[in-house]
């Protein structure tokens, strides 16, 4: 019975824990590590709440220590997938009925548990699992992931609260749905706090879903479920699996109560599902939603006024903080030729001093890359460098070593030509590629650069001439969902920068904010009148 209205107020953002030496989270953090470290995980999915074997098990290794097993997961088969949309199925009913206050309250408490309980623990997963230093998890599987948690609740409590006028004699309302089916939620390595919210959003309002991360996120990924079921999840409403790509995309999209996909990937993915989607369009019992967040080739104008040690800094934590797996990561700059080389002189005395090895030495700022694939697609756009016959020349960094882990050096390329391959596709590593402009042609070089890549995540721009800046934000308007002003591209908090982009980036849904969660809804306007007419005739039909 709801007897109440109820309200969730606007969180604040979750501090970040600095882990400066001495600290008490600093040694937690680091025995939670060893700890987790010291033993090998037997991962199970989760379908219906229960654990699930199936005795095919894939290693998992920590992407700077390959040498290290952390444990096995289990691989899903088709059942196994269709066993996770009947089990969403059959929870969906109880769920959707379930009043706001009592869902709403399951979030709040894996929030809670996630800032204390299991903070670290999640962190150290991060770190082994996904190759991130303290800092770089710290800001991700705890904060980020914290913030999605309370304030999609906030966001959500607004919803419910929308609603339309009523003349006099009758009364209007909106109900807020959930989707007529299942929600598939496919997140990626890169992000825990993406693995965590793609699928805990569309549940939180009142869907069902079934969840599978990348195999490179499944060690941190179990872990979150961990802290759901702990918080008081339902059976059924979630449910975690490790089958093949493409075999989930089969299954769930010819199914017809599939009702929408929430995904963070590479674009040739994302169009791939969209066009299956397509092909199946007749089956549904609704129009699904298809929410997506792709790929980025993200810039860094630099204007001729700009300050250069704020472009220094900019650029390097821009593009090498978690080497460079960041969708909103800085991967082509524009350089003017008047500060150029002395950007370029400070920024590659700047990169000589980042440390590279393993996340247990907190002293270093660059880890491994995710994986074997990962490394292998980098090498060898570094190597086309040392073979483009003066078309671009590496400034600093190249050095690829795969003995111990998946390293690869911070590299800046310089290219003479704004169209060279590395200004263009997306490398997703740790790999800077600048172009030096004239001053007097700026205004041309940001037409190249609007029309260089066919993505539109993010981008940054460096100026002190105001006039500029606003010249340079609206000849960008469309070139990026997330936008900056003298500061780096990467870096978006829930709440204070919605994170999305358009064109080849994404569907621009702006997850962290109340626009996404409108996608996961669907909208009920019921009218009752409370006297009813009893004649078909206006007044206007009468006679004289």
């Amino acid at each position: 019975m709801n007897n109440a209205y109820f309200d969730f107020a606007e969180p604040k953002n979750e501090p970040v824990l600095g882990y400066a030496p001495g600290s008490h989270e600093r040694k937690a953090l680091y025995k939670t590590l060893a700890e987790m470290k010291s033993k090998q995980r037997d991962i199970p999915m989760y379908i219906n709440g229960q654990e699930v074997r199936t005795g095919k098990k894939v290693e998992i290794r920590p992407p700077h220590e390959t040498a290290h097993l952390l444990g096995h997961f289990h691989v899903a088969d088709e059942q196994h997938v269709h066993d996770a949309i009947d089990a969403a199925l059959c929870a969906r009913e109880s769920w959707a009925a379930t009043s706001w206050e009592h869902r709403a309250a399951i979030f709040q408490k894996a929030a809670e548990l996630l800032a204390t309980k299991y903070r670290f623990r999640m962190n150290a997963a991060t770190m082994l699992g996904q190759s991130k230093n303290a800092y770089q998890a710290e800001i991700d599987s705890a904060c980020e992931l914290i913030d999605f948690l309370r304030f999609n609740v906030h966001f959500l409590s607004q919803i419910y609260k929308q609603q339309p006028i009523s003349p006099q004699g009758m009364e209007n309302r909106m109900e807020y749905r959930p989707l007529e089916g299942f929600v598939l939620a496919v997140t990626p390595f890169n992000f825990s706090a993406i693995g965590g919210n793609l699928p805990t959003s569309a549940a939180m309002c009142g869907n069902v879903v079934v969840w599978k991360p990348a195999n490179t996120q499944i060690y941190s990924a179990s872990v979150f479920m961990e802290i759901l079921m702990e918080a008081g999840l339902p059976n059924g409403v979630i449910n975690l699996i490790y089958p093949p790509g493409p075999m989930v995309g089969e299954i769930c999209y010819a199914h017809p109560y599939f009702a929408g996909v929430h995904f963070t990937g590479s674009t040739g993915v994302f169009q791939s599902m969209w066009k299956s989607i397509g092909n199946n369009i007749a089956r549904y019992k609704s129009y699904p939603r298809i929410v997506g967040e792709t790929g980025g080739k993200d810039f860094v104008f630099v204007h001729p006024s700009a300050h250069v040690d704020a472009v220094v800094a900019g650029l390097a934590r821009g593009s090498f903080e978690y080497q460079g797996q960041k969708c909103s990561a800085a991967s082509r700059a524009y350089l003017p030729a008047n500060i150029a080389e002395e950007i370029k002189t400070k920024l590659v005395a700047e990169i000589k001093t980042m440390k590279m090895g393993i996340v247990d030495d907190p002293s270093n700022f660059i880890n491994a890359v995710i994986d074997e694939k990962s490394f292998n697609s980098i090498s060898k756009y570094i190597d086309g460098v040392k073979n483009s016959n003066g078309a671009a020349k590496i400034l600093c960094g190249g050095k690829c070593d795969s003995s111990k882990g998946w390293f690869v050096e911070p590299t800046v390329i310089e290219a003479t030509d704004p169209s060279y391959v590395t200004m263009c596709e997306e490398i997703f590593g740790p790999v800077l590629t600048i172009y030096v402009y004239e001053p007097d042609q700026w205004i041309q070089t940001i037409a190249i650069a609007d029309s260089t890549s066919p993505y539109a995540l993010t981008g940054a721009i460096f100026a002190q001439d105001r006039y500029a800046i606003e010249y340079m934000t609206k000849a960008f308007v469309n070139s990026a969902g997330n936008f900056y002003i003298n500061d780096k591209p990467t870096g978006a908090v829930v709440g204070q920068q919605p994170f999305g982009g358009a064109r080849a980036s994404g569907t621009n849904d702006k997850a962290g904010s109340i626009l996404n969660l409108y996608r996961w809804l669907s909208a009920r306007t019921i009218k009752e009148t409370f006297v009813s007419p009893v004649d078909y005739r206006y007044s206007f039909h009468q006679a004289d």
